[in-house]
This record gives structure tokens, C-alpha cells and sequence, in this order.
């Protein structure tokens, strides 16, 4: 049985939380599976991603004007235009992270089901520092001089992008598994998502209890990318967001005069064909550094899901 938790917000009466959460993990092919629920005409996401509202202590730097909701009101809110009939549900991949979100996500809504993507340590960090370079809050383009530079800082820094923290994939899980129990634990690899997009999915929509004959938009699970013009970025990630008066302003326009559907679909678009091109080469010799310091975690979360992911992610010869 999941272990009991004070709620750390007053449930309203009549208030509906969601029936669902994918809480992660970052850069492990969330945003795809975010984008494809979402299309699903039985399911209700709404258009914020990442409402942060579980995992507020993982992110200092939100500010009052940011899009995130501050209270459970404002967080009820975002689920406002459901249908009764829907299945609705959030996607906040920090909240894996998190050491109090998988109780306080419990204590509200007990009966909610969790998806959890899990990908090999070594890359999801490699491709968190391109995610970060994108978003303007990393500055040094080599990854060694990233991580390096971070533990040398450690102490001063508020977020710690690169720690080993992130990657302990078993203890993360069994906060969820304690809180929810097995039954309503789904966790994923991101291999299986990107070898099998649509069977992942039809997976995904079997845990739920959705159904699996509605059409869901296709979406490529987690290009690793570079960003072309940091400025285009920052302007078209706003829009997508909602950030700012101007970017709330354009968003509030497109919504009165499209469709949701069309509406996520073509900001979608617009963010690949005018923001991304390929990625740097990765630097190998690092890359096997970090699985080597990474190997204990991957043998540790092979046992705890009895499935061998020591082979699956090349660990065997490290």
C-alpha cells in the first residue's frame, strides 16, 4: 500500500486534480510524449508545460510574472476548460527529481497515475547541457568545461545541472513506488520510445484507460539539437510558453481564432524548421568517463526493474 503523506495543500471541494503526471525525466523524450497525449481527443493537457507547482524548491530562480502557478488555485485552474469525459494530466519531468513531490502529488491525488522515462546517464547529461546552452543558462559550449567549472562552484550554485544526483534512476523511483504503489507506476525507457513511438504510446494510453484506437499527432522523441539564431529561440520559446505581456498578448490571439489542435501543432512546427539544426560531436572520452562513474546506478536500477539495462545501454565492457 502507498505510505501516507499530510498534504501540503487543502484540496477544494469539488475540485478535480489531475488523473495523471509524467514527471520525467528531462531530455528523455517527455515533450514528445506530452505533445502526443495532449492530441488525444479523450485527454486534457494543458497548454503550460511543466507547471513546476510540486517541485517549486527545484527552481529558485521563477519569478512572480513567470507563467507557473504560485497557488493550488491557480494550478486547479490550468485543468479549467477539461471536459468531463476527459482524461486530464501534466508533465513536469523535475518532478522525478524532486524529493517531496511524489508525497505531496500523493496526498492530493492518491489515485493518479505516474509515467516515468528513464534514459542512459551519460547522454541525458550531455543533452541537458545542449537543452541548457539553447535556454541561455549554460554559457560554456564544452561540456568537461561545464561539469568542471560546476564543481568547482558547487557551493555558490543554487541548481547543480550536472550532478550524479539526477541519474540515481532507482532511489527516484522508489519515492513513487512507495507513495502510488507498483499498479500505477509506469516507468519507460527511452530507447523503447524511440525505437517504437506509436507502440509506446498505445502502451501509455493502456495504463490510463484511454482509448487506443484515437488518432494521436506523431512526434519525434527528443532531437538532440543545436539551437541556429539564440534570438529566433528565445522569441518563438516564448510564444510557446506564454512568457512576457507581448508573448501573452500573440498566444491569447492565436488561441481566440485556432483550434488546439492546430494551435500546438503549428508553434510546433515553427519551432523545428526555424530553430534547430545538428548537434556537436560528443567528446567519447568523456562520454565513457561519465559512464564509468554512472555504471553503479545503471547496475542498481537494472535489478530494482529486473531488466538488463547494463546491455541495453552498453555498460557491459566499462
Amino acid at each position: 500500500m502507498p505510505a501516507a503523506a499530510a498534504p501540503a495543500e487543502q484540496l477544494p471541494p469539488g475540485a478535480r486534480m489531475p488523473d495523471f503526471f509524467i514527471v520525467g525525466h528531462h531530455k528523455s523524450g517527455t515533450t514528445a510524449l506530452y505533445e502526443m497525449l495532449r492530441s488525444h481527443p479523450g485527454i486534457f493537457m494543458p497548454d503550460l508545460k511543466e507547471p513546476l507547482f510540486f517541485a517549486r524548491e527545484l527552481h529558485p530562480g521563477l519569478k512572480p510574472e513567470d507563467p507557473q502557478p504560485n497557488t493550488l488555485e491557480e494550478y486547479l485552474a490550468l485543468f479549467a476548460e477539461a471536459r468531463a469525459d476527459q482524461l486530464t494530466g501534466e508533465a513536469t519531468p523535475s518532478y522525478l527529481r524532486s524529493q517531496t513531490a511524489a508525497a505531496r502529488i500523493a496526498a492530493l491525488a492518491p489515485d493518479a497515475r505516474i509515467i516515468a522515462i528513464l534514459r542512459e546517464p551519460a547522454s541525458f547529461l550531455s543533452s541537458m547541457h545542449l537543452e541548457l546552452l539553447k535556454d541561455h543558462v549554460e554559457t560554456e559550449k564544452d561540456f568537461r568545461k561545464a561539469i568542471e567549472r560546476e564543481q568547482r562552484e558547487r557551493d555558490s550554485k543554487p541548481v547543480l545541472w550536472y550532478s550524479s544526483d539526477r541519474v540515481r534512476y532507482a532511489e527516484q523511483l522508489r519515492r513513487y513506488h512507495t507513495a502510488f504503489g507498483a499498479e500505477q507506476v509506469l516507468v519507460l525507457i527511452y530507447d523503447d520510445f524511440r525505437e517504437d513511438n506509436e507502440g509506446t504510446v498505445k502502451r501509455v494510453l493502456r495504463f490510463l484507460g484511454a482509448d487506443e484506437s484515437a488518432p494521436v499527432s506523431a512526434s519525434e522523441a527528443n532531437r538532440t539539437v543545436l539551437v541556429r539564431s539564440p534570438r529566433a529561440y528565445e522569441f518563438v520559446r516564448s510564444l510557446y510558453l506564454g512568457r512576457g505581456p507581448l508573448a501573452r498578448a500573440l498566444k491569447a490571439l492565436i488561441k481566440l481564432f485556432t483550434s488546439r489542435r492546430l494551435r500546438h501543432g503549428g508553434l510546433r512546427e515553427l519551432r523545428d524548421r526555424v530553430l534547430y539544426g545538428k548537434p556537436r560531436a560528443s567528446d567519447e572520452q568523456l562520454m565513457l568517463e561519465l559512464r564509468r562513474q554512472f555504471k553503479p546506478e545503471v547496475q542498481a536500477l537494472s535489478e530494482y526493474l529486473d531488466r538488463d539495462l547494463i546491455a541495453l545501454w552498453g555498460y557491459e565492457d566499462i
